[in-house]
Parts: structure tokens; C-alpha cells; sequence
């Protein structure tokens, strides 16, 4: 099967084309980044795809500065609905499946155990409703042979995230501030891209028509900002101090969900998957990270 990555200088699109030169994988996958195929821009989609064809596209891009978006809400509408839309709608037209990224900040955080995918969405900001929009919209052009996935709190070896930015603070103060009110599960960039290769490689997605699901995916169990930032302390054994303030203290444009651990229970059981404890994959992340958090 030729399988396509669109998104190859991002987190995940970097973790899955890791894995791919390690392992044993007879599909043949293409990667694209912004250069090659560019979301914010509706005629280069279809220039590209008029060249090319695939039988699974999946989709890793997205509009993810949070804040920003507010501010820039066009293009974050562009990248994580309108380009969605379209995408789906070639996907259909090319009889290719598609597999979607998106994010648990679809939900408002208000709930009091962990979301299930047929849980009410109420996104609290810019970001996760375009990202919502995106879903849906695939959900309304392709209600077979499409796969969506959220997911959270994503970081890894590659690129800029959490885990990169507190070795740095760290290394480079004795105080910081971390909020702790804000809770939900860390997600390792490696742990999805693999469950997204054995879901490739299942016979759930190989069969010729499967009904368009949502599906939940994050390691497994449960931490604050706060613990989280904590547990890479301690783990490198840096001196700073972690310090646990609520969001209030913390001045951001856009309104962050209090909660958003998420249930992955239909995603183990349909495709036989396990998802690591959050803290164990954490510690083969920054074994993969250099101590100066570069």
C-alpha cells in the first residue's frame, strides 16, 4: 500500500518516519512537508494531489498555536477545517483512507472522569474549535474508511514542546512556575505514531469499508502540568524548583480546558493496542534528548 504523511517536520510525522527506518515495514510511505503540500493554501492541495495517489493519507498537521489562533483565527480555520474538508473529500474521490489527528481540547474540561468519544464536546477556545470543525467535517464528506484520532499533551525528542521547554527553563533557573489545575495525560509522539503504524498493518483498516469513527489516544494515567514538569526534574536530576500556581496567575489568550484525560478503552480493544504509562515513555523520551534539552 502507498501510504502518505503529510506533516513530515512535525512531531509525529518525525516519530513515524523514525520507526519506519528502524522497523520491518513493507508499505511504501511518502512524506510531505509544508514545502511540498501547504494546508494554508486550498489550490496547492489540489495541485498535489492531482498528481499523486494514495491508499491511506494521514493527516499530522495542524494549527497548533493556541494562543495565537485567537488572533488568527482565518488561518487556523484554514489549516484545521477548510484544508480538513478538502483533503477528505480528494481521500473519497481517490477511494484512500484517511487517518486525522486531532486534539482532546475539543472538550470544555469540565467533566469529572475520563472522556469517551461520545462524550458532548464544547471547545473553549479558537484552536479546538477549528480542530472540531475539521471532524466534523470529515464525518459529514466520508462516513466510511476514516479514521480520527485525539489525542494531547504531545511532546517528544523532536521539535519544540513541554518537555523541551522545561529542560531548558530548567537548566537555566533555580525557580519556575508550573500550573497545576490543568489536568490530562501526556502523550509520547513515538507511543502514537506506533499505534498508528499497527492500525496500518490491522485488519480492521485493511477491510474495504469500515464506518468513519472517532477514536481516543494518549499514554496512560494522569498528571498536572505541574507533575509533569516535576517528573522531568527529577528524572534528570535538575535542581530547579518547580513551583504550582492555578491558571488565573498564568495570563493567556486563550482559555485552556481543566480537564482533558482521556478514555481509550474503544481504541485498545478495536485494534488490540496498549498504551505505556505516561512516565515510563517519558523516561525513553529524554534518553533520546540531549541534557542541554536541544
Amino acid at each position: 500500500m502507498k501510504v502518505l504523511i503529510i506533516g513530515k517536520n512535525g512531531q509525529l510525522g518525525q516519530s513515524i518516519k523514525k520507526i519506519i527506518s528502524l522497523g520491518n515495514i513493507k508499505d511504501e510511505y511518502s512524506f510531505v512537508g509544508r514545502s511540498e503540500l501547504d494546508l494554508g493554501d486550498s489550490e496547492n492541495i489540489t495541485t498535489y494531489f492531482n498528481q499523486s495517489k494514495f491508499n491511506i493519507v494521514i493527516n499530522c498537521v495542524a494549527y497548533t498555536a493556541v494562543d495565537k489562533a485567537e488572533s488568527e483565527h482565518g488561518l487556523s480555520n484554514q489549516v484545521n477545517h477548510l484544508a480538513v474538508k478538502q483533503i477528505a473529500e480528494i481521500a473519497k474521490q481517490q477511494g484512500a483512507k484517511l487517518i486525522h489527528i486531532s486534539t482532546d481540547y475539543v472538550f470544555d474540561g469540565k467533566n469529572y472522569k475520563p472522556y469517551t468519544e461520545d462524550d458532548k464536546t464544547n471547545p473553549q477556545n479558537i484552536y479546538g474549535s477549528t480542530k472540531l470543525a475539521g471532524e466534523k467535517s470529515i464525518q459529514e464528506v466520508m462516513t466510511t474508511d476514516a479514521t480520527i484520532i485525539r489525542t494531547g499533551w504531545l511532546y517528544s525528542e523532536f521539535g519544540n514542546n513541554f518537555v523541551k521547554t522545561m529542560l531548558k527553563l530548567g537548566f537555566d533557573n533555580k525557580e519556575i512556575k508550573v500550573i497545576f489545575d490543568q489536568i490530562g495525560t501526556p502523550t509520547y509522539a513515538s507511543d502514537l505514531a506506533q499505534a498508528i503504524i499497527d492500525i496500518i498493518q490491522s485488519n480492521q483498516l485493511q477491510n474495504k469499508k469500515q464506518l468513519t469513527q472517532i477514536f481516543h489516544y494518549s499514554n496512560e494515567g494522569i498528571c498536572s502540568w505541574y507533575d509533569f514538569a516535576k517528573s522531568i526534574f527529577d528524572i534528570e536530576k535538575i535542581a530547579c524548583k518547580a513551583v504550582p500556581i492555578e491558571s488565573k496567575e498564568w495570563k493567556m489568550p486563550a482559555k485552556r480546558p481543566y480537564y482533558t484525560v482521556l478514555n481509550k478503552n474503544k481504541f485498545k480493544t478495536t485494534f488490540e493496542v496498549e498504551a505505556p504509562y505516561w512516565r515510563e515513555s517519558l523516561q525513553v523520551c529524554l534518553k533520546h534528548i540531549k541534557p542541554s534539552g536541544e
